[in-house]
């Protein structure tokens, strides 16, 4: 139970994935610009991550090593088209929002990752794999939607929440506030992760000394 424990909350802080691997940055750059984006789009790769760990967790003996990455692949871009019809139906502008980012999640590092080098190896049952799914994927969710949670309030002085909690965005700004509009642009975006990256470093090198 302790291991299961430790598979899980390691992707929440000690190898959260932009933060620690600087895995997976293009979509914590480019759908960070808003709250309900970032955390939209950490769900669907949690999702992906988590389903594609317990099939190859299940079906690892039966993989044949040479065509492994291939098979992966495979069960990965099965669930991402899951997620993408899912995103479609039901969260039409958040759909529309992360864009070609969804299909992308097919090649994305961590999740391909996450098969290779965690839920195919024969030491990690399937409860491991799957607190090992869980734990990275949501902590991609937090590292997108803490991104957000500067650069939309800052940048567009607004926080946009789920349209099932409330449509339209919150000006959560004093009266007269102008913008930084830079944020809500890609140099922004590198501004955001690299003050991000730091603060995680120094807590890091003040936790170690």
């Amino acid at each position: 139970m302790a291991r299961i424990v430790d598979e899980f909350t390691k992707g929440l802080w000690k190898e959260i994935p932009p933060f620690r691997f600087v895995l997976g940055l293009c979509p914590t750059l480019a759908c960070s610009t808003t709250v309900w984006n970032g955390f939209g789009m950490g769900l669907c790769l949690t999702f992906v991550v988590l389903g594609s760990n317990i099939i190859i967790s299940l079906l690892r003996k039966v993989i044949p090593d040479q065509v492994r990455i291939a098979c992966f692949i495979v069960v990965i871009a099965t669930f991402v088209v899951i997620v993408e019809r899912v995103t479609e139906a039901y969260t039409y502008g958040l759909y529309k929002d992360l864009g070609i980012f969804i299909p992308l999640i097919v090649v994305n590092c961590i999740v391909l990752g996450r098969a290779e080098a965690f839920a195919s190896k024969a030491k990690n049952t399937l409860p491991l794999s799957i607190a090992d799914g869980l734990g990275m994927g949501l902590g991609f969710t937090l590292s997108l939607t803490a991104l957000a949670l500067i650069r939309e309030p800052f940048g567009l002085g607004t926080i946009t929440l789920p349209p099932f909690i409330h449509e339209e965005p919150i000006y959560v700004m004093w009266e007269g506030y102008e913008p930084f509009s830079y944020l809500q642009k890609p140099p922004g975006a590198f501004l955001c992760l690299g003050l991000m990256l730091g603060f995680m470093n120094m807590i890091g090198t003040g936790k170690k000394s």
